[in-house]
């Protein structure tokens, strides 16, 4: 998400928390359909056409009534809640308290490195890779919801309880791949919203940015986001959809999908994202700046 959310001194923590993590489940319930598309496709191995589209996409249901297509979905939404909910609240208290941090330690080395201005925005991008790195703990529940969404053989009527006990850090799969790709995917997402702020639309102070000037940010930071990460997204979709008892190796997923599939492989589900990238971060950001405001006057 954009940096301001850091500019807000007078929310409390309990107010960020609470606006931000229902902004998430609202933001799960409206886009993790898309989601759910854009995994099938990443995670699909055979070459997409009209008429194996259906299939790819709702599975079991390709056939059935446009509702029962729809509500085909949203599997693993549990699991998804859970993981949105935490990477929302994270996201949006992790990567202001690390841009305090390097302000507070290294603001010299970055101002005398990259000068006053660039520096800034130096700051604000790797405040974000190191939330993206740290983000590497919610992997479980990223996984569980991958696994629902492409492969929900995997679980047998396994209850997430017997799941996490059964197969511990197996739920870890694919954390070196997830940091690889969350390192450059954060730092582009803050670092390009920053970039897009201060020199496209000139605002320095982040946190008087108007509603229209975040909606352009948002928008850039998170297409050179998932653009950047696309590739190493679609690997670790790969590991995390394989059956548990299944150890994927990441550089053999990618020896494999060169092989079979070519190289534009690594962009699978890139077009459903990007086109949900607008209204996704529009709507999220604009509902944790009016829910968080508010639930300040309370807790």
């Amino acid at each position: 998400m954009s940096p301001p959310m850091s500019g807000k001194g007078n929310d409390s923590g309990a107010a960020r928390v609470l606006g931000s993590g229902t902004s998430g489940i609202a933001e799960l319930l409206i886009f993790h359909p898309v989601d759910t598309v854009a995994k099938r496709l990443m995670s699909n191995k055979a070459k997409v056409s009209m008429q194996t589209l259906s299939p790819i996409i709702f599975r079991d249901a390709a056939t059935a009534t446009v509702s029962r297509k729809f509500f085909s979905l949203f599997p693993g939404l549990g699991y998804a809640a859970g993981y949105k909910v935490a990477q929302r609240v994270y996201k949006f208290g992790g990567q202001p308290w690390f841009n305090d941090l390097i302000n507070k330690h290294y603001k010299t080395g970055f101002t005398n490195t990259f000068g006053e201005r660039k520096g800034k925005l130096m700051m604000q991008a790797t405040a974000g890779s190191l939330t993206g790195i740290g983000e590497v703990v919610l992997l479980p529940l990223d996984a569980l919801k991958i696994k629902r969404q492409v492969n929900p053989e995997a679980f047998r009527g396994r209850g997430v309880v017997r799941i996490f006990m059964e197969e511990g850090t197996t739920l870890y799969r694919g954390w070196g791949w997830t940091m690889a790709r969350n390192a450059p995917g954060s730092f582009a997402l803050f670092g390009a919203s920053a970039v897009t702020k201060d020199y496209v639309l000139g605002v320095s102070d982040y946190s008087k940015a108007t509603w229209g000037q975040n909606f352009i940010a948002s928008i850039a930071g998170a297409v050179a986001s998932i653009t950047v990460a696309a590739p190493l997204d679609v690997v670790k979709t790969r590991i995390q959809n394989a059956n548990f008892e299944q150890k994927v190796p990441g550089f053999t997923v990618v020896k494999e999908l060169i092989k079979n599939e070519g190289p534009t492989a690594f962009f699978k589900g890139l077009t459903p994202k990007i086109l949900v990238v607008g209204p996704k971060l529009v709507f999220s950001y604009t509902l944790a700046q009016s829910l968080i405001p508010l639930f300040s006057k309370y807790v």
